[in-house]
């Protein structure tokens, strides 16, 4: 379960896909909970999911809710992993717009986590995509794919189920993968356009 603060409203975004498909909005105070949404801001339901297939239309339910995370701007993202996606929301739950990626991936699906660049703008995500070994990277504003890096394996800047990702103040992104991966690996802020083994693609100063 994942979830993020919202300390001006004193609410906690949670992601509550493991065995429901919503983001639940919970008091902090009380730890009520206030309101929840699905996919497109609708209400979710139990009924029986369909099994995805990648040339059918988006569904209209959320399948695998494994992030959810607040921008500078107060726009929250939500991973729905299966449904290989990302859903962008107003606070409120109104739905904004998606993207999806690796639209090929079956199974536990290619949206693990995401990360903001720490520019003022945040104009880039980083997206752990734990089925294909890789972290994507996408301009916020459009939700436009824009490169991948990393692959399966042991060596540094490979990966084996990346299933998170964070970046500190200096704009590093830290890696973590689950499974058999079990480590943790730092990607070295480098400047502009910088791309080599365990630095990553980096945004521009």
């Amino acid at each position: 379960m994942a979830f993020t603060f919202d300390a001006g409203s004193g609410e906690v975004f949670v992601a509550d896909g493991a065995r429901n498909r919503r983001v639940a909005v919970v008091d902090l105070n009380t730890g009520a909970i206030k309101r929840f949404f699905g996919a497109y801001g609708t209400t979710p339901d139990d009924a029986t999911l369909p099994a995805y297939a990648p040339n059918d239309p988006p569904a209209k339910q959320f399948s695998g809710v494994r992030c959810v995370e607040s921008a500078s701007d107060g726009t929250l993202y939500v991973c729905d992993a299966r449904n290989n996606r990302i859903q962008v929301f107003q606070k409120d739950g109104k739905f904004v717009k998606e993207a999806r990626l690796a639209t090929n991936t079956l199974a536990n699906g290619a949206v693990w986590d995401v990360a903001f660049s720490r520019d003022a703008q945040q104009r880039y995500l980083y997206v752990a995509d734990g089925s294909n070994m890789k972290v994507h990277v996408v301009e916020r504003s459009s939700l436009n794919h824009l490169t991948s890096f990393g692959g399966g394996g042991r060596y540094p800047g490979q990966f084996l189920a990346v299933s998170g990702v964070a970046t500190d103040s200096k704009g590093n992104l830290y890696t973590v993968e689950g499974a058999e991966g079990k480590r943790l690996q730092k990607f070295v802020f480098k400047g502009v356009g910088a791309v080599s083994r365990n630095q990553g693609v980096l945004w521009p100063k």
